[in-house]
């Protein structure tokens, strides 16, 4: 009984360096975390949710980068298509738009709620916690039907996706330049417009109902285009074919519900067009990052060992470096579960967990 408390003690402390026999690990490369930005300025104007934004409120609003493929340097290829999207904010809604040029106009889902992304589709993706977790995904096709749903977290950590959640109050919209399901003629693009009200989008912030000067959120987007072939006179899927995977911010495999490579949303007072902010690091960022770098090696060690690390050594967490701070994580493991912990800047502390969920404080 008193080997156990000792043995247990070890564990939660994070001082078992031989307690267990183990295997060795190279530890893989995580892809590059290099995420995109974006500065969100306040709408200069009321915006009418039609699917139109060669609008003057939408005209002194940057673009995001052009997407690429969801590999990036992985699978280095240019997208077949240009795709971009812009946002802006007030005090009532977070409004979205994208272009996406489409010489071959597509889409047969006119459900609600169905599996969109089996058609061409636009999606967004948003952590408003950053958390990786209870995250919010919307897809929509070129008919216009939409699919909401909240992510209990990413699928490799067991989530559960909500589809009886609905952004309540989002409006959306899409414009088609050509003719839908028409093979006989090119097409030019399609555009898509929406507003989402702030007050859903920070239901998962318990309570918050304002967003400050400089807060971020997490923000990706995708687009999936399949191969198509014309068969009888109609658009078909290319048999066998995959579809591409275009995105804002690459995960470096086909994988979107990978939180913590998309980008970086920063919400300016600004009003588009009347000036601009520069997008501000955060440096605790830094910090998380090695933590997730840890948390993919405890996925690692535990597929070799069949046990969660228990020290960071057995993580080899001093090769992982933050820049201006000394990178010094606990972790605390016990039966089925771990919590790493370690310093920040300014102060503060941050953890991961076993379910990949990241956090402030101990």
């Amino acid at each position: 009984m008193k080997k156990a408390l000792i043995l247990s003690a070890a564990l939660l402390t994070g001082t078992a360096t031989t307690l267990f026999a183990q295997k060795n690990i190279e530890f893989g490369n995580p892809y590059e975390f290099l995420p995109p930005h974006y500065v969100c300025y306040r709408a200069p104007q009321a915006v009418t949710i039609d699917g139109n934004i060669d609008t003057p409120e939408w005209a002194d609003v940057p673009w995001t980068s052009d997407f690429v493929d969801i590999q990036g340097k992985s699978r280095p290829v240019t997208p077949r298509h240009r795709c971009r999207a812009k946002l802006m904010w007030d005090d009532k809604n977070l409004y979205i738009a994208a272009e996406m040029i489409e010489p071959n106009l597509w889409a047969t889902l006119t459900e609600r709620e169905s599996v969109i992304f089996q058609d061409n589709d636009f999606e967004v993706f948003l952590d408003v916690t950053g958390s990786t977790h209870h995250y919010m995904e919307f897809e929509v096709n070129a008919l216009g039907t939409e699919w909401d749903l909240m992510l209990t977290r990413p699928y490799r950590d067991g989530g559960a996706p909500l589809n009886a959640w609905n952004m309540n109050g989002m409006r959306s919209a899409v414009k088609l330049y050509g003719t839908l399901n028409d093979p006989s003629d090119t097409d030019e693009k399609w555009t898509f417009e929406m507003a989402i009200p702030l007050s859903t989008l920070m239901e998962v912030q318990y309570g918050k109902r304002e967003i400050k000067d400089g807060e971020q959120w997490r923000l990706n987007f995708s687009r999936v285009q399949w191969q198509l072939d014309v068969v009888d006179g109609k658009y078909s899927k290319r048999p066998k074919t995959p579809e591409d995977n275009w995105v804002w911010a690459p995960s470096g495999k086909i994988s979107i519900h990978e939180p913590e490579y998309w980008g970086f949303l920063q919400f300016s007072t600004i009003t588009a067009g009347k000036g601009t902010a520069p997008f501000v690091w955060n440096p605790n960022e830094d910090v998380k990052w090695a933590l997730r770098q840890l948390y993919f090696r405890q996925r690692e060690f535990r597929g070799a060992n069949g046990r969660w690390a228990a020290t960071p050594e057995e993580l080899k967490a001093a090769g992982i470096k933050v820049k201006g701070l000394e990178f010094k994580p606990v972790v605390y493991a016990a039966g089925d579960a771990y919590r790493i912990v370690a310093p920040g800047f300014g102060g503060t502390s941050w953890y991961i967990d076993n379910q990949g969920y990241v956090g402030q404080g101990k």
